[in-house]
């Protein structure tokens, strides 16, 4: 394997099952799962819902292709643009959030015949050549080479930055303001994408209305607007459905990209556009691997199981005790500057005490202290990951989240 594969923790865990939210190692310890193989486990571990629709359709056919008919790829599409907000939508059906992303960009480009591209500082969306072109974390940039030309505007991060003094109207005028300034230097782009919540960027996000400011600018230029709904879609932040209903004012995004937690552990990602921009690549385009039958067994099984269950709902009632509850244990301590989060999406952001100065030492500390309570938990962040990130299956009880509050409260308490 690659040396640049991280792994968490000094002595790296092997994960053998789960249940629930708990999954357990190869030595048989039990840990609370605060983490979700980074958000990808969205409702819960082994489900039984979801084992049931993936052994059925195993005994009856794995894949085929794009190339044939596939019924529960229509059916799980059908569904996910009724649930877009997108007139006329169409649904494109890729295996990861990284080439979801890749198919965006390829649309919008194509569609405006335009190859600037819009991104926010700290953001994060993918790994694949194009996608890191647009990633604003320098962490996560391993090459300034790019097939698009990107420029970086301010926004996603509320407290940090030229603008962090401000009110939230006064820094969404501000972000506006530096928009409309980039965009008098550079002939009209092809499109603006952006995570309603940055998530390898620390769970940061802008005040709500900031993405429908930023729209009525673009939207004068013919400038496309992507959600990267890929870490906040189905219903994480709570509040919404999808985290782009925060900034609705001027409506739906143009294309809305998706992974992760449709899945529940299964490879899918996927794009959500309007029929024209959808429909504008005049060459021939399949997915071998999007869409496959088992996966889309997996994704209709978990969707329905999220509706049915209003998993929203709880990541909005739990989440906002999660939220409450770790405030209150880690006020007065010296290295946490930061707790913020939507629903069941939460970051802790630490520095050296007395400073504004990233930590990455203290985040690494209290994650393995966390492992040790029988806690995992992930990290991020655009200032050298130093801000812990809490993202639990959205059937996270009460009982267990504050179980995971008191673990991350004795880690925190051990280092300060």
């Amino acid at each position: 394997m690659p040396d640049w594969l991280a792994l968490y923790y000094d002595d790296p865990i092997e994960i053998t099952h789960g249940e629930g939210r708990h999954v357990w190692d190869s030595a048989g310890r039990r840990y609370l799962d605060f983490f979700g193989g980074i958000l990808t486990t969205m409702t819960a571990h082994a489900l039984p819902e979801v084992t049931k629709a993936v052994t059925e359709q195993a005994g009856r056919l794995l894949h085929s292709s794009t190339l044939y008919l596939n019924r529960p790829m229509v059916e799980l599409a059908e569904r996910i643009a009724r649930l877009s907000g997108i007139p006329n939508a169409r649904v494109f059906f890729t295996a990861s959030g990284t080439e979801a992303n890749d198919t965006a960009l390829l649309l919008a480009t194509a569609y405006r015949r335009s190859n600037t591209v819009l991104a926010m500082r700290n953001s994060y969306h993918g790994r694949s050549f194009t996608a890191v072109g647009i990633t604003g974390n320098r962490g996560w940039s391993p090459t300034a080479l790019s097939p698009v030309q990107t420029l970086y505007v301010h926004g996603g991060v509320r407290t940090r930055g030229p603008f962090a003094h401000l009110d939230d109207r006064a820094f969404i005028d501000a972000c506006v303001a530096d928009l409309k300034d980039v965009l008098g230097h550079t002939r009209p782009p092809a499109a603006l994408i952006a995570e309603p919540v940055q998530g390898v960027g620390g769970f940061t996000s802008p005040p709500d209305g900031l993405f429908a400011a930023f729209r009525e600018v673009l939207a004068a230029q013919g400038v496309l607007w992507i959600a990267d709904e890929v870490q906040t879609g189905w219903g994480r932040t709570g509040d919404h459905f999808w985290g782009w209903q925060a900034h609705a004012r001027s409506g739906p995004p143009d294309i809305v990209t998706f992974a992760k937690g449709i899945g529940n552990g299964m490879s899918i990602g996927g794009v959500v556009a309007r029929a024209e921009i959808m429909n504008c690549l005049d060459a021939n385009s399949i997915s071998t691997f999007g869409g496959t039958q088992i996966t889309m067994a997996a994704g209709l099984a978990n969707l329905a199981y999220l509706l049915e269950h209003d998993l929203q709902g709880n990541a909005r009632r739990v989440g906002g005790l999660l939220i409450e509850r770790l405030r209150a244990v880690t006020a007065g301590l010296p290295g946490v500057r930061e707790v913020r989060g939507r629903g069941l999406m939460i970051g802790i952001e630490l520095v050296k005490p007395g400073t504004d100065e990233a930590d990455p030492r203290a985040a690494a500390a209290v994650l393995e202290a966390a492992r040790h309570g029988g806690l995992l938990i992930g990290k991020g962040g655009g200032h050298d990951s130093s801000a812990l990130r809490i993202a639990p299956p959205l059937s996270l009880t009460v009982a267990e989240a504050e179980e995971g509050a008191a673990i991350l409260e004795n880690a925190l308490r051990s280092l300060y």
